[in-house]
């Protein structure tokens, strides 16, 4: 495979693990449907290949392009974003251990801690990790194994000081994680601010084209990313070849797609800020917003996703969900087309009851690249009906 160290992001996520097939010379890399490999003798593997739970070239090849987008040297790729947390942690975390994650992340991830992980005896903190006295002294009282963060958050866009948070777990001896999902590589690089790993749900941006689930481990820590290898061949939740495929296809326009969905994204948070039916709009491009300064400092650009909190209750805020034309009601995000999500009874409905319960004025946006004047006059349009 080609060094691409040197080379620029959009240069990594195009030829990255993407060399061109060496007996036919294809531009784009074969997919390896198989299930087993011909060995040479016993013991003597081709390429190192002997199963595919083990190993597969087009698993391979998205691996190395995961990596190099992160400015790893590992990266794990698995079935889906949540299969990829459960290895993660089943890989450093054992009975009596203790997690403090921020009180704003996917229902998901903290269904995962709280309800699987907690039967096993593991500990679940949540709490704001904007005061970092306030994280100083949890990090004190709980000694937690890991860190968790998630930023931007998901869905009430609060932005969380990487490379503090870093410092501060670190410190007390925790593993630090950062989900970044929401912002992606290309606007965000928590390797770089001082994370020990990064988690994906390859299924939204990375892919981008609503087609394909998957999620991804990213480290530079070889020791850890033996561990998590280890998990994943022998508990199985590996990518298929062509999960893997698609989601490489989709990695070589990220970063043009990421200009396009931060510019969208403003463009509609721009024009809606300050509209009657709207008592916040929560995206961390809006100067108003608390984060601004950190996320321009932290990201490249504001990224595709924002919030808003509608000012008629819940009522306005499902009336809204179901009234969008090119916003389209349903779960997920990232892809090229917009949608719309009313997370107290979609994406975030497992978290009912406790601190991460979403209030029921809350819509999230997660905003394509379509026109952008078509986005936010779909979107005037549905508030101006409330």
């Amino acid at each position: 495979m080609t060094d691409h160290t040197d080379h620029g992001f959009a240069t990594r996520a195009i030829h990255a693990g993407q060399d061109f097939d060496p007996m036919t010379g294809a531009i784009i890399p074969p997919v390896y449907f198989t299930s087993t490999f011909v060995q040479e003798g016993i013991g003597r593997l081709r390429g190192g290949y002997e199963y595919a739970r083990g190993g597969n070239p087009t698993r391979d090849a998205l691996q190395e392009q995961l990596a190099a987008l992160e400015g790893a040297t590992h990266a794990v790729s698995f079935a889906s974003g949540l299969a990829a947390e459960d290895a993660l942690l089943r890989a450093v975390l054992r009975p009596g251990d203790h997690v403090l994650m921020g009180n704003d992340v996917y229902g998901g991830t903290h269904r995962l801690v709280r309800r699987i992980f907690g039967d096993w005896g593991i500990g679940l903190t949540t709490m704001a990790l904007s005061d970092p006295d306030a994280v100083r002294a949890a990090l004190a009282d709980l000694s937690p194994r890991v860190l968790w963060l998630e930023t931007p958050s998901n869905p009430m866009m609060t932005v969380t000081d990487i490379a503090q948070l870093a410092e501060l777990g670190h410190a007390a001896g925790a593993l630090v994680v950062v989900d970044n999902t929401f912002a992606t590589p290309y606007l965000q690089q928590p390797l770089a601010l001082g994370a020990d790993v990064v988690v994906h749900s390859t299924t939204k941006y990375l892919g981008g084209h609503s087609d394909v689930l998957g999620g991804a481990i990213v480290t530079s820590d070889p020791e850890l990313a033996q561990k998590v290898q280890f998990q994943q061949f022998a508990a199985g939740a590996v990518s298929g070849p062509m999960d893997a495929w698609l989601t490489s296809r989709g990695i070589k326009t990220l970063a043009v797609r990421m200009e396009r969905h931060s510019a969208n994204a403003q463009a509609i948070a721009e024009a809606i800020e300050g509209h009657a039916a709207v008592a916040r709009v929560h995206y961390p491009g809006l100067p108003s917003h608390p984060d601004h300064a950190l996320a321009a400092r932290q990201m490249r650009l504001f990224g595709g996703m924002l919030s808003l909190e509608l000012a008629g209750g819940g009522a306005a805020a499902r009336a809204f969900a179901e009234g969008t034309r090119l916003f389209q009601l349903a779960e997920s995000l990232g892809g090229v087309e917009s949608l719309m999500n009313y997370p107290s009874e979609m994406t975030h409905a497992s978290v009912r009851g406790t601190e991460l319960e979403v209030p029921d004025s809350i819509v999230r946006l997660s905003v394509g690249i379509e026109e952008a004047d078509d986005l936010v006059a779909d979107v005037l349009r549905a508030l101006a009906r409330l």
